[in-house]
């Protein structure tokens, strides 16, 4: 294909109607001018580093915590401080797990608007930006999940997307772009986007320290702990997804791209860390399928249904789920298949006559023929668990009958390590031989190979291995 037919295809892909739009702030003073150069798309100096920071993101994730953990110093921990602290440490987890991104970002459930307000607000005090957002982002990571246009890709390095990527500001025009029209049309969702600063004041910060004022005179450490130090460790929580969950633990249903499940990513993220699930099976409210896997996001909100607050929660089908996970314990099988060995394929034997067969056998070699393929069996002799006797009389000879119940039935693995003694194939014995005549003359004559290429051998199917005992050439 010419350059410039490769420029045209590109050029109709991406004026494709795939009914995704650029992400449009709402907020004025976050507009940007899509002519002008993005700081993110110069280099970093040392003269410009500063302005490649965004440091109001940098404040809320780093700054704040840094002085909360400096002032936890001086400040004491009171019992019920730290009791609250966990429970809303919950709450606004749940904010996050089941609001902004099971409900918003992937409408794996409907809610009421009791609901949404309530996890609108403690969404917003877990200090991790608007639901709009949020949610935008997240459909992009989705959609373009360890390319260029994945916001928080972790293919660009474990820190960067746990971190990196909202420290230093990144292009908006670089994120790849999705369909936020039901984000837009949702009230709560725009009005916690227009008034985000002043929610995230009230409930990240007013709300605690108001409450462990009023309830037990803690004023100050209520501002600490429920406060600054809670919105640390759910922010990090939260990250871990982002990192984390693409780094650490298995890949029951696909590993073409980074997403993997593990516990201890589950228990630090409310159960969003069976990641690799996600991914395949984004729309099911589940993150965890098994009854003893750690989900309390899904508890909360087999709850919210259990009361009415929640409906329409989206299961992707199991058998749909059993062939994902089929499919991938297929490709594993494959992948280890691909490290043994299964002997030469019986396409690139020789091809030898009898005659020749029986000439070798006297002349030093010990080959045995089984079921038409010849194998030369000389350093197992002293090994054969039925003594040197008995595999000594069938060289030179046939010894597919006595190899197959005329002496001794052999098991599945004795026809598997014949299959590793393999030198050539007899004239007139071996299906191989009618597979290459069929090649030499282009008939469609294949063998089934699995995805690593190997030929699919299965337990007691070895084109060795006989159903009913045969007579041998020689029993005649």
């Amino acid at each position: 294909m010419s350059e410039s037919s490769t420029s045209a295809a590109k050029a109709q892909a991406q004026a494709f109607p795939d009914g995704t739009t650029d992400y449009t702030p709402l907020r004025a003073a976050n507009k940007f001018d899509p002519n002008k150069v993005h700081i993110a798309d110069t280099p970093m100096t040392w003269s410009n580093w500063y302005k490649h920071v965004n440091w109001l993101n940098t404040t809320f994730i780093i700054f704040i915590p840094i002085i909360g953990f400096i002032s936890a110093y001086w400040v004491p921990l009171h019992l019920y401080t730290a009791i609250f602290a966990v429970v809303y440490y919950f709450n606004t987890g749940l904010g996050i797990t089941a609001g902004y991104h099971r409900l918003w970002s992937h409408t794996s459930y409907k809610a009421t608007t009791l609901l949404k307000i309530y996890l609108a607000a403690c969404g917003a005090g877990a200090v991790e930006g608007s639901i709009r957002w949020w949610s935008r982002g997240h459909r992009a990571h989705h959609r373009y999940t360890d390319t260029v246009k994945d916001p928080y890709s972790v293919r660009k390095g474990l820190l960067y997307s746990h971190l990196g990527w909202m420290v230093f500001k990144q292009n908006p025009k670089r994120a790849g772009r999705t369909d936020i029209t039901d984000l837009n049309e949702d009230p709560v969702v725009v009005w916690q986007h227009r008034n985000y600063l002043k929610t995230v004041i009230s409930m990240a910060l007013i709300f605690p320290t108001i409450v462990c004022g009023l309830g037990w005179g803690d004023w100050v450490g209520g501002f600490v702990y429920a406060g600054i130090l809670r919105i640390c460790f759910v922010q990090q929580a939260t990250f871990c997804v982002n990192s984390l969950a693409h780094w650490l633990g298995d890949q029951p249903f696909d590993d073409r791209n980074s997403p993997r499940d593990h516990v201890i990513t589950a228990l630090v993220t409310l159960g969003e860390g069976y990641h690799n699930f996600h991914h395949e099976f984004p729309s099911d409210y589940r993150n965890a399928i098994e009854w003893y896997q750690y989900d309390p996001t899904k508890w909360s909100i087999c709850l919210w249904k259990w009361l009415g607050l929640a409906y329409d929660l989206k299961q992707f089908r199991s058998n749909e789920i059993e062939k994902g996970r089929v499919q991938q314990m297929q490709k594993k099988l494959d992948q280890k298949r691909s490290t043994l060995d299964w002997g030469i394929p019986l396409e690139q034997l020789p091809v030898i006559s009898w005659d020749d067969f029986v000439d070798d056998s006297k002349n030093g070699k010990a080959l045995v023929a089984v079921a038409g393929v010849i194998h030369d069996v000389t350093d197992f002799i002293k090994d054969h668990p039925g003594g040197k006797a008995l595999i000594s009389s069938a060289i030179g000879k046939d010894a597919t009958a006595i190899f197959n119940g005329g002496v001794y039935d052999h098991s599945n693995a004795a026809h598997n390590l014949l299959s590793t003694m393999r030198v050539g194939v007899l004239r007139g014995g071996c299906e191989v031989e009618i597979w290459k005549r069929a090649q030499f003359e282009n008939k469609d004559v294949t063998y089934m190979n699995d995805s690593a290429g190997q030929r699919i051998v299965r337990a007691g199917s070895q084109v060795t291995k006989m159903t009913q005992a045969v007579a041998s050439a020689d029993a005649a």
